[in-house]
């Protein structure tokens, strides 16, 4: 039922796969497996697509024949009984690999990785925590954190920095008069990693940490 539905709501947007893969961000080949009902996509991925064709991941998987809830008008959603709770509007951001939250480590950049998440998250792209120096930033092990683009931060914040090819993650603090920068981390149990004169042309920021996101 799936690929079935899959199918015809591409061809109501009068798309071939190639142009609904593009347009998708995901590679031709896996879309294709989609219709044709040779791979199952995973719930962030059904979400993804139930949002580009506009109908409900129930009305996908074909346990409801209305393709939203707004068909059915004398139908309440949960969204109409309880004010705290709110659809997310989801956007695709671009996955780099891995920062150190400890000794830092290459992060690989893997531009065929894409997450999904909360539209309202201002960020550039992300990257997933490895280590424990920041868990009194409540930074964890496996965390996904978003970052923002920026050649600088201020003092105290969070940010991801390139040391030579490596990056890590830690809390930035500048002193130009002394020409020094230390990374701090979140954790005693770790110690601050300090650059003066000369060897801070090894190191660039890549961005701001402005919001990062933790598995229950």
């Amino acid at each position: 039922m799936f690929d079935n539905r899959l199918k015809e709501l591409r061809q109501k947007r009068k798309l071939n796969m190639k142009q609904a893969a593009q347009q998708l961000g995901i590679p031709y080949t896996t879309y294709v497996g989609y219709e044709k009902n040779e791979r199952e996509p995973n719930s962030e991925v059904l979400l993804q697509l139930a949002n580009f064709y506009n109908c409900s991941v129930d009305y996908l998987l074909g346990m409801t024949p209305q393709i939203n809830s707004g068909e059915a008008a004398d139908e309440e959603t949960i969204f109409d009984r309880f004010d705290n709770i709110k659809p997310l509007a989801l956007k695709k951001f671009p996955m780099l690999g891995e920062i150190a939250c400890g000794e830092p480590i290459y992060a690989d950049e893997d531009k065929e990785t894409y997450v999904m998440a909360d539209s309202d998250i201002k960020a550039d792209f992300c990257l997933k925590a490895k280590g424990e120096s920041m868990i009194n930033a409540r930074i964890y092990d496996g965390d996904l954190v978003f970052i923002k683009k920026m050649p600088m931060v201020e003092n105290g914040d969070i940010a991801a920095v390139i040391i030579e090819d490596e990056a890590t993650l830690k809390r930035v603090y500048y002193y130009p008069e002394q020409n020094k920068l230390i990374l701090n981390p979140e954790n005693s149990a770790f110690d601050p990693l300090v650059y003066i004169g000369e060897e801070l042309n090894h190191i660039h920021i890549l961005g701001k940490a402005v919001f990062f996101m933790s598995a229950l």
